[in-house]
């Protein structure tokens, strides 16, 4: 992959990710002043389709479902799906190098 693919990649995870937190501080607004909610399947499947990170972020700044069980537990294991995946991810190269070595 070439620098500005990795530079555009890193653009849009944090794009995306930015987009996630504004969404979970719209809904706390939205609790703050009695107005409609967004639903926690909208809020988990934003966080599942990459935005884990703003998330989390929007979870302990803004201090938004916090205390809401299932939903931290749930958001944590997306947080550790993708950790688990970006590691991989990093290391494929090099285990790809490894096993085509070792045929």
């Amino acid at each position: 992959m070439t620098t500005l693919g990795i530079i555009t990649l890193a653009a849009l995870f944090l794009a995306l990710n930015l987009f996630v937190f504004s969404i979970y501080f719209l809904d706390k607004q939205a609790a703050r002043d009695g107005r409609r909610r967004i639903s926690e399947r909208t809020l988990l499947t934003l966080a599942l389709v990459g935005g884990s990170l703003g998330a989390v972020a929007a979870q302990q700044i803004l201090r938004h479902k916090t205390r809401k069980e299932p939903f931290r537990s749930i958001l944590a294991g997306i947080l550790v799906l993708h950790g688990a995946l970006a590691t991989v991810l990093a290391f494929a190269p090099q285990w790809s190098l490894h096993l085509l070595q070792d045929f």
